[in-house]
């Protein structure tokens, strides 16, 4: 299969990836690479508040598919944000430079009861619209990603309000009533399953978790906690599409994060992937791990970082990604130059085609 083969069907190549299978090349795509890097999304955010582009499908479709189009991305992630649900279940949401803001924070036993279940298609269908148009302009051989946060980072900023270094309050609120906070975290599940369901019916070939948070808890308190909620959502999907979870400085959780059911760990910069393919062997596929500040620098360092990525992994059950979103100041050639580097490398002829359509 040849690189221009391959580019025909990224759909494809993805759900090999996600499945654990050879490749005949690593798919790539970054996450937020829908987002200020580009001149293009910068345009449109100059007359639209945030908020306004993700409910507007037209506009969250544009953007979502900007990457694609400058880039050549292999997947392209639906343009939203992980604090819709939260809105949805009742929540004032305010999005600016210093970043959101939720000026009522659930913080008691009653605010967790006032919380509202939601009808995805309804109080959200911007999103699940937003999914069809992605996939009717991209056709049928290009992957969509939806997404959702997992419930324990999507309770840390229900309860602080905003990010906080440390999360104290939303420590604290476990620590001193962990039944309401289990509650809390049950809810937030129960919420995202349809929310989820939405987005796969809508046409999301695959979708991610993002715990960004998780790396503030202990092991022991994510195994309590995050784990379970995380493992309910995972569940209820019943295997529809791969289910990519990411987590942000887990080494210590990594061996509970590898029982969350989910077909793919996206895992930082800090993780060493050979180690990460050793101790899980190819039952589960690796999404990463490129640091983002790596494409901030010189055109080699790029490349070498990114085949160092690729070669970790020897071309088997890996999709390559960076380690966390992309920044904001990175030139959009060196976007480029990472996307066109994973695609450039040809491996091992690959193995018959995943069984998820």
């Amino acid at each position: 299969m040849t690189t221009s083969a391959a580019l025909l069907n990224r759909k494809d190549l993805f759900l090999r990836a996600s499945r654990g299978e050879a490749l005949s090349r690593i798919p790539v795509w970054m996450m937020r690479q829908a987002g200020r890097y580009l001149p293009e999304y910068r345009a449109i955010r100059a007359t639209r508040p945030f908020l306004e582009v993700c409910k507007t499908p037209d506009l969250a479709a544009e953007v979502s598919l900007q990457p694609f189009r400058l880039l050549g991305v292999d997947a392209i992630i639906v343009f939203s944000d992980i604090l819709i649900p939260a809105e949805a279940m009742g929540l004032k949401i305010e999005l600016g430079d210093a970043g959101p803001n939720l000026p009522d924070p659930v913080r008691t036993k009653s605010d967790v009861e006032k919380l509202k279940v939601f009808d995805p298609e309804i109080e959200t269908g911007f999103l699940p619209e937003t999914i069809r148009r992605i996939a009717r302009e991209a056709g049928p051989t290009v992957p969509v990603l939806g997404f959702a946060a997992a419930p324990w980072t999507l309770a840390c900023y229900m309860v602080e309000g905003r990010a906080r270094e440390g999360f104290a309050t939303v420590k604290s609120f476990l620590l001193h009533d962990p039944a309401t906070f289990r509650q809390l975290l049950h809810r937030i599940a129960q919420a995202t399953i349809p929310y989820l369901k939405a987005q796969i019916a809508a046409g999301a070939s695959a979708v991610q978790l993002f715990d960004t948070w998780s790396g503030e808890l202990s092991l022991h308190d994510y195994r309590d906690f995050a784990l379970p909620a995380t493992q309910e959502i995972i569940s209820a999907l019943s295997g529809s599409v791969p289910v990519i979870y990411y987590t942000k400085a887990s080494n210590h959780l990594l061996p509970a994060v590898a029982r969350s059911g989910a077909n793919v760990l996206s895992v930082d910069w800090r993780v060493d992937l050979r180690e990460l393919r050793e101790q899980f062997g190819p039952r589960i596929s690796i999404q990463g791990n490129v640091d983002p500040t790596v494409l901030l620098g010189p055109p080699n360092e790029i490349r070498r970082a990114t085949k160092e990525a690729m070669a970790a992994l020897g071309g088997v059950g890996h999709i390559l990604n960076l380690g966390h979103g992309i920044l904001q100041q990175t030139p959009v050639e060196n976007a480029k130059l990472f996307i066109e580097t994973g695609q450039q490398a040809l491996l091992q002829e690959a193995k018959p085609a995943a069984n998820w359509s």
